[in-house]
């Protein structure tokens, strides 16, 4: 029996709530069970130098951890004066994995910022964060277009994420923290609607893994993700 007394091929209660922020022109508030993220996307019209002339715009991301946003205060990065190589590591994840789905040339000269707050966490923050921030672009780019800012589809796909792992030698879907700090391997993955891969994270945290655990486990990310997608469709009906 898991810790939180679901199926293995269980997702945690999931939801996207759309609009939540007044000025940005994207948001959404995305809740994994008991992680909680407030997801934003901005647009800016402007370019990072390297990118300047190129007719393609860019999607980027940053991510942080409120400080309570776990069981004991977090000091805040900035007042560390710098970010930690976790942080970096998640917000090119999530920066990546919406750019596998968006035509940036049909976006132009632009750059839409995605920002990914995490309120509370319990495992799988960053699979939160990409799932959430599908909706948040999806509703940035709509308002581009009632203001005819776009001529072409800018967004090509669903993108969402899953965490999966192997705990008590059996593999589950969507571990939160208790099942996490203690999985013999957690893998996150990363797949579009289509069922296509942008990127798979898998650690052994005791021993290796074999080829049919791998497999068991992409096969519990693609009904888990299958739903996520089917819920972004829904909330943004």
């Amino acid at each position: 029996m898991r810790p939180s007394h679901r199926q293995p091929d269980e997702l945690r209660a999931v939801s996207l709530e759309r609009a939540v922020v007044k000025y940005a022109e994207g948001s959404c508030f995305v809740k994994f069970g008991d992680t909680h993220v407030l997801v934003t996307a901005t647009l800016e019209e402007r370019l990072p130098p390297w990118l300047k002339g190129q007719a393609r715009g860019w999607i980027t991301a940053e991510y942080g951890m409120l400080p309570r946003a776990t069981s004991e205060r977090t000091r805040r990065e900035a007042s560390a004066g710098k970010q930690s190589g976790r942080t970096v590591e998640i917000q090119r994840l999530i920066g990546r994995s919406l750019r596998a789905v968006v035509d940036l040339e049909a976006l132009g000269e632009r750059q839409i910022t995605i920002d990914c707050d995490v309120i509370q966490a319990d495992g799988g923050t960053r699979t939160a964060s990409i799932t959430g921030a599908w909706v948040a672009l999806h509703d940035c780019l709509a308002w581009m277009k009632t203001r005819d800012m776009l001529r072409g589809e800018v967004l090509r796909d669903h993108v969402a994420a899953v965490s999966c792992g192997v705990h008590n030698g059996v593999a589950v879907l969507d571990l939160d923290y208790a099942e996490d700090s203690d999985a013999d391997t957690d893998a996150n993955f990363v797949l579009t609607g289509n069922g296509g891969i942008v990127e798979i994270q898998g650690t052994a945290e005791r021993v290796p893994f074999s080829e049919a655990q791998f497999l068991a486990l992409l096969a519990l990310a693609r009904k888990g993700v299958g739903r996520l997608v089917e819920l972004q469709k829904m909330a943004v009906m």
